[in-house]
């Protein structure tokens, strides 16, 4: 793949990842500043991951796995895939539908798997809110399927930037749905939300992922395929097979997750039994976790996509020194981004989560930040991770990854009941971001070490050296930042939410040219990813590699 035509491709996804991300951050503020961060915000945020949940596990990861690969494979018959794309949306989309039926019926099932606390005596109420916001947000299944299949469609075609672009709609109904309950409902608790309230919510919620999904439509239609309602699985097979794989690796990261919200969600209600308020729980595990996605969101989903189909031939075509090659190149690139934001999540962490949810009491928007200081550990390894998954992806390879992802859900489950177990409820849901980060550290030895099956040996020395230098220039740049911060007690203190937004504003200016001129300094070559990008994405410049 052409230098420019990477950089230019990335860029717009990563304008879009960025807009998406910040009003997504607008809409995460104001579900705080209407839910808190407490037992409501837990109901609502159960309920809400509850159709992501059941849509990863039974679908969403094939087609993101299989999808592109087959479809550029698709590309060579005689009618240019305009019938397996058909065929395949309108399966997917019939089982989708079956997935939602299902899920309403059996929701107190699946509120009482994911948060058995809420069915302890004296919780009636939080379970019952629990389950009404699951079956209004069940509905999303479908239109998350419809919005993927649609995505993928246009990244088979080379049209990257709408699939970044559309989450923006749905932030913005989500910020005015959250914003008109925050205006003329101020202070929501358990006690006093109403059932209309909780409707509003839930199926507002819905509704704004609806709207992402639906905006894909005329952009599948410019990209020139024809989908069109085609019965039948003629031609899937091997899409079935791959998804087989898939699903099991899926199923096994979600049995993950599911221990992630059991135990938060238990922390939850234990502290609350105990008098403690402070926002304990899946909330702050699910914000702290937005936060740390930022970044790797930003660079890495937005090279990885541009990349993938690229891939996917070079792997048609048994080019495996080059699948390998830009494999590297990839990791190398993202980590310019997320080395340096690993260390500003661990270093500054609270004082980032005081200004951006500046809506909330400081003792919980503090507790944030100690839990996005523990996710940061694993922000690097989890970016390349995903890289090298996506070239198990352009193998047609789902079978081998599965061994990956088990190792790092064994690793996180162990750690989070031993959390459970040993720490103070307050302290636990800090925990369950060390067990997310040592999960991924452990196990990108092992995803590396099953890759060479395909691209022959990726050792970490290919990378690593890089990444050291990228470590040094982020520590040089922020260690006396964050020194001065300590002396100054930024974190702790008793000043106003601008000063505070002051003071963030300052590290980030120092740190971003502190690390850029000792990078610089370091010869690391990549930093100049940022500046040709850019340069890509105007369209100034027009040289090949």
């Amino acid at each position: 793949m052409k230098s420019q035509d990477l950089y230019r491709a990335s860029g717009i996804m990563a304008v879009g990842t960025i807009l998406s991300r910040i009003t997504g951050f607008i809409r995460g503020l104001l579900i705080v500043a209407v839910l808190g961060t407490a037992l409501l915000a837990d109901t609502y945020n159960v309920a809400n991951t509850m159709p992501n949940i059941l849509y990863n596990l039974l679908v969403g990861g094939a087609l993101t796995a299989i999808f592109v690969p087959q479809l550029v494979r698709s590309f060579n018959d005689e009618d240019g895939g305009h019938a397996f794309a058909s065929r395949l949306v309108t399966t997917i989309s019939i089982i989708l539908l079956a997935l939602v039926a299902i899920g309403v019926i059996f929701a107190p099932f699946l509120v009482r798997l994911y948060a058995p606390e809420f069915f302890t005596s004296g919780f009636e109420h939080e379970r019952d809110i629990a389950i009404a916001f699951t079956r209004y947000c069940l509905p999303q299944i479908f239109f998350l399927g419809l919005f993927t299949m649609l995505g993928q469609v246009a990244n088979s075609r080379g049209s990257f930037g709408p699939l970044m672009w559309a989450p923006i709609a749905n932030n913005i109904v989500g910020i005015v749905i959250f914003g008109a309950v925050l205006y003329y409902s101020p202070a929501l608790t358990v006690a006093t939300i109403t059932d209309a309230q909780i409707q509003i919510l839930g199926w507002g919620t819905t509704f704004a992922i609806v709207v992402q999904a639906l905006i894909l439509i005329p952009v599948v239609y410019r990209s020139g395929i024809r989908i069109r309602p085609m019965w039948g699985i003629q031609g899937l097979g091997k899409s079935f097979t791959l998804a087989g794989w898939t699903l099991l690796y899926v199923f096994i990261s979600q049995v993950g997750y599911l221990v992630t919200v059991n135990v938060a969600t238990s922390a939850a209600v234990r502290s609350a039994k105990d008098g403690i308020t402070t926002g304990v729980g899946v909330t702050p595990f699910s914000n702290a976790y937005l936060i740390m996605l930022l970044p790797y969101s930003i660079v890495t989903i937005s090279i990885v996509t541009a990349m993938l189909p690229h891939l996917s031939r070079l792997a048609i075509d048994k080019k495996v020194d080059e699948v390998r090659e830009q494999l590297v190149r990839a990791i190398r690139m993202v980590g310019v981004i997320t080395v340096p934001s690993a260390v500003a999540l661990l270093l500054f962490g609270p004082l980032i989560t005081e200004v951006l949810f500046f809506g909330i009491g400081s003792d919980d928007s503090r507790y944030i930040g100690y839990v996005l200081s523990a996710l940061s550990f694993g922000l690097v390894a989890f970016s390349i991770n995903l890289i090298l998954i996506r070239g198990f992806n352009a193998f047609e390879d789902t079978r081998t990854q599965v061994s990956s992802i088990l190792v790092i859900n064994v690793i996180s489950v162990g750690l989070s009941y031993l959390f459970l177990s040993t720490l103070q409820n307050k302290w636990v849901t800090v925990g369950l971001g060390a067990a997310f980060s040592i999960s991924y550290l452990v196990g990108l030895f092992i995803t590396l070490f099953l890759l060479k099956r395909h691209i022959g040996k990726l050792a970490l020395r290919d990378f690593a050296p890089q990444h050291f230098r990228l470590l040094l220039a982020s520590l040089i740049a922020m260690v006396p930042l964050f020194a001065i911060s300590i002396y100054f007690d930024w974190v702790g203190a008793n000043s106003s939410s601008g000063i505070r937004a002051l003071e963030l504003l300052f590290v980030m200016v120092i740190s971003f040219i502190g690390f850029f001129f000792t990078a610089r300094l370091l010869r690391i070559e990549e930093v100049s990813m940022g500046k040709e990008l850019v340069a890509s994405f105007m369209g100034r410049n027009k040289s090949v590699e």
